[in-house]
């Protein structure tokens, strides 16, 4: 086997995971989620339906594309035991890239369901869609670990690497916490819109608003929080690992790009194809981070303690 093409079809499954995930956006947004009914994984009781309404042939649309990332995982895992050895880290990627597509699978089969989906405006289907989300960001994150490792045969080294670790752990964490208040705030954006900022913000503030409505109004303050906790991560990463600085560089301007992506969609009034487009900025900055993350703790340790650099043996 030919390990540039695994890493090419590696990236290349990464790609094609975004795009099906930015179609379940659309599902949501639009409002097509039960474009199926409650049958799952049939559709309107149909293998295919033949007297489809519109938000039929989007749901329908997302569970084929859905079903064929899963096709393009089972292949990734199997080449990968087939073309790295034992313990490469690109056969325990594609190992867990399966095991969240897999479970990517039968949260969405949940939410149909269990209909939590359409206009169902319950908390639970808060709860299940953060639960998605989630899923869908460490889907992502292994797919990324496997084509890195497979590009470059790196190996990771978290023991030893002194406080980065920890400010990698509480970056990451922080970015699922992120991810979401996001996910609520955009259901809310779908289920309760609003025409104006002034009607938003008493949505906010009303007593007898929608939770859904009331919750929405912390994620521009944990946006402005992480976003500040993920540029101080970069700077701390260009000081420690000078060698990945053009990494970190292109994170800090994916998180600014995002702040204004997110400022625009408050004034328009979340549009779906700015919904779309801020997830997707969300994607790139967490597969940055990712990126940032693996690189910089599979280099050699050359950290004495926090913020110094111990220099290294040509600089003596």
């Amino acid at each position: 086997m030919n390990l540039s093409r695994f890493a090419k079809y590696a990236w290349s499954v990464l790609a094609y995971n975004l795009v099906v995930i930015l179609l379940g956006a659309y599902v949501r947004a639009s409002s097509s989620g039960a474009g199926c009914g409650s049958h799952w994984p049939l559709c309107n009781g149909e293998v295919i339906p033949r007297s489809a309404t519109m938000k039929t042939l989007i749901e329908f649309s997302h569970r084929l594309t859905s079903g064929f990332a899963l096709l393009l995982v089972i292949i990734l895992f199997i080449w990968a035991f087939r073309a790295f050895a034992r313990k490469h880290h690109a056969r325990a990627g594609a190992a867990l890239s399966l095991v969240f597509i897999i479970t990517e699978a039968l949260i969405g089969a949940g939410l149909v369901l269990l209909e939590y989906v359409a206009e169902n405006k319950s908390m639970w289907r808060a709860i299940w869609m953060s639960g998605h989300l989630v899923n869908t960001f460490l889907l992502v994150a292994m797919l990324t670990f496997t084509a890195w490792a497979a590009t470059t045969d790196a190996r990771l080294r978290i023991r030893g690497q002194g406080s980065i670790t920890w400010v990698f752990a509480v970056a990451i964490i922080s970015t699922l916490i992120l991810g979401v208040s996001g996910a609520i705030t955009a259901l809310g954006a779908t289920l309760f819109p609003v025409k104006s900022i002034a009607e938003g913000l008493q949505q906010d503030f009303s007593p007898l608003a929608h939770q859904l409505t009331r919750l929405r109004v912390f994620h521009p303050a944990i946006s402005i929080v992480v976003s500040g906790l993920l540029i101080y991560t970069a700077r701390v990463v260009r000081a420690l690992r000078p060698g990945e600085s053009k990494l970190a560089g292109a994170l800090i301007s994916l998180i600014i790009i995002q702040l204004i992506a997110g400022v625009v969609n408050l004034i328009l009034h979340a549009p779906i194809w700015l919904q779309i487009v801020h997830l997707l900025l969300s994607d790139f900055i967490w597969i940055a981070l990712v990126l940032l993350a693996v690189t910089a703790l599979a280099e050699p340790v050359r950290e004495a303690s926090f913020g110094v650099v111990e220099p290294s043996t040509a600089m003596r």
